[in-house]
């Protein structure tokens, strides 16, 4: 098998998806440092956006494969390396994981990344506190909803689907690192806080946690 490389930034959510998801299958992997905020940036580089044109992390490179986007990411891995699998085996199953790992990676985390951040503050001013009311309040919409479906659905269980971790844990939890980072009460989502601890106690997610990567400041 070729060398698998993530170019990865310690504190992206997104390439924490994708560390988890490749520790899940016991996937050796060299991890590239793109400092997200030294020198303005090391993803706008030339020689980042040629790897990337979005100027984005993660990256993962496959031999002559190179993948954007983490849930592309995953999927691709799960594809090339079917055990254990992120996906159910039933097409409901796999309907329903893909719709609680989007929630969180398509309608939360967008709205409270770095470059959102850092487009509020120059161009409408915002002061570091206000931004991070908003995070929290598009966290709190988001989280509300996902508590909801996980309570309504007998298809949870130890996990966000039965009782082992599927793509919708992987999109989860560093949604919650973030949450935890900013302040945002989880009170009011016991469900989340508790498939938290769950995946938390596995080696695989302990592993990517950001404060265990290499370049963590």
């Amino acid at each position: 098998m070729s060398e698998l490389i993530l170019y990865s930034y310690w504190r992206s959510s997104a390439a924490y998806r994708v560390r988890i998801g490749l520790n899940l299958k016991s996937l050796p992997y060299r991890q590239n440092t793109v400092h997200l905020l030294r020198d303005g940036g090391e993803q706008r580089s030339a020689a980042y956006r040629a790897l990337n044109p979005q100027a984005l992390v993660p990256t993962l490179q496959h031999g002559n494969v190179v993948l954007s986007q983490s849930l592309a990411i995953l999927e691709y891995l799960d594809e090339i390396h079917p055990a254990p699998a992120l996906l159910p085996a039933d097409a409901a199953g796999r309907a329903r994981v893909r719709a609680l790992a989007q929630l969180v990676a398509c309608d939360i985390h967008p709205l409270n990344n770095l470059r959102v951040g850092q487009y509020l503050k120059a161009e409408y001013t915002l002061e570091q506190a206000a931004v991070e009311d908003w995070m929290r309040h598009w966290m709190r919409e988001g989280f509300a909803a996902m508590e909801a479906a996980l309570v309504q659905s007998p298809e949870t269980g130890e996990f966000c689907h039965g009782d082992t971790p599927t793509l919708a844990d992987i999109c989860l939890i560093p949604q919650l690192y973030n949450a935890h980072r900013f302040g945002l009460d989880m009170a009011a989502y016991p469900t989340l806080s508790a498939i938290e601890s769950r995946c938390l106690a596995l080696p695989a997610f302990a592993a990517a946690r950001p404060e265990n990567q290499p370049d963590a400041a």
